[in-house]
């Protein structure tokens, strides 16, 4: 048996309510508008955001009320069990196993939480063994959707053989806050959306792409970028200006370096696979990356689709790309709070 870790399958789901752009905009001026003076400057991010539709948890009408801790983590338990079924269950039908064949699941959300963690609320349902391994992860924000990948990769790696779910799932617009008249706010508002992605990992043969290396790179001094602010309304979104100029000059060498020491460059790299934060991130990654304008169009595609849903969002983008076929070598590339950057390298199943 290789100790070589494959992706065996990948599915992606969102929840069934949709919001148009025009419809978000429509409800941010009627909230927002009268309260905001500088609302109507704000609001031109609608239209720059590059995203036509997202879906939601909730109907867009349960955002015109306010909603405490209870009532958000009341939908995220609701609205991530289901989703968490339902992604998982079609990454297992597509790897041919069953629940009962996995080994480890590891589960990345900072968008909301329940004790016990939702692996453990849902074993029954999706059908669990007993001694299956849970590794809850919280905090990594839109990064992890690749530093939870690279996690269950590395645990189906030290165990040649075992089988490992990963899940991605974030409720975004359960954050949307009616008191917090704040640019980031309405930044958020326009950007973000809900989704949920699932993977099987394994050691072995065939697959639909190998890993080849992982990485990541913490910058220092810099923890007011991107995060939640905590209160008793629930998470604020914490989301500074200075993001795009940051990562262009930044990311670059961060994404060497991590390249490097898994005796890489970034000539290797034959397709960079990117979190769509937003137009203005994918221009800079772009720049820093020294990619061609334009050329991340799976990412700009998702991001017009579903929105910014945080870690499950670049591999909604993996999907459209091992659709459109994988090159040789590709390098998912995402940032997240810390500030942190995350590599995972796959390599072209022959």
């Amino acid at each position: 048996m290789t100790d070589t870790v494959k992706l065996v399958s990948l599915a992606v789901a969102t929840p069934e309510h949709v919001i148009f752009q025009k419809q978000a905009v429509e409800a941010s001026a009627r909230l927002f508008a009268d309260r905001f003076e500088d609302f109507r400057h704000l609001a031109r991010v609608f239209d720059s955001a590059g995203i036509e539709k997202r879906h939601a948890a909730r109907p867009l009408a349960w955002f015109d009320e306010p909603h405490g801790w209870h009532d958000r983590m009341q939908a995220f338990a609701e609205v991530a069990g289901g989703l968490f079924v339902e992604a998982a269950a079609s990454a297992l039908r597509q790897a041919g196993l069953e629940a009962g064949d996995v080994d480890c699941v590891v589960t990345v959300s900072s968008t909301g939480f329940t004790t016990p963690s939702l692996d453990a609320q849902l074993a029954g349902r999706m059908g669990f063994r007993p001694d299956i391994e849970r590794v809850p992860v919280f905090g990594l924000g839109c990064a992890a959707g690749v530093s939870g990948f690279a996690i269950a990769s590395r645990l189906a790696r030290s165990r040649p053989g075992t089988v490992v779910l990963f899940v991605s799932i974030e409720l975004c617009t359960l954050a949307f806050r009616l008191d917090e008249l704040t640019r980031p706010n309405i930044i958020a508002t326009a950007l973000f959306g809900d989704g949920a992605a699932a993977c099987v990992l394994r050691s072995g043969e065939g697959g639909l792409a190998e890993v080849e290396s992982t990485g990541e790179h913490l910058f220092p001094d810099t923890l007011d970028i991107m995060g939640w602010k905590i209160d008793d309304g629930g998470f604020g979104i914490v989301l500074a200006q200075s993001l795009p100029p940051f990562a262009e000059k930044e990311l670059g060498p961060a994404v060497k370096a991590i390249l490097a020491r898994n005796g890489l460059r970034v000539e290797d790299i034959d397709r960079f696979i990117c979190h769509p934060g937003g137009t203005k991130v994918l221009a800079a990654m772009e720049s820093a990356l020294s990619m061609v304008p334009g050329t991340l169009d799976h990412e700009r595609a998702v991001l017009a689709e579903y929105g910014n849903m945080s870690s499950p969002t670049i591999l909604f983008v993996l999907e459209r790309a091992l659709r459109a076929g994988l090159p040789a070598r590709a390098a998912m590339i995402a940032m997240g709070p810390g500030f942190s950057a995350s590599c995972v390298t796959l390599r072209r199943v022959a």
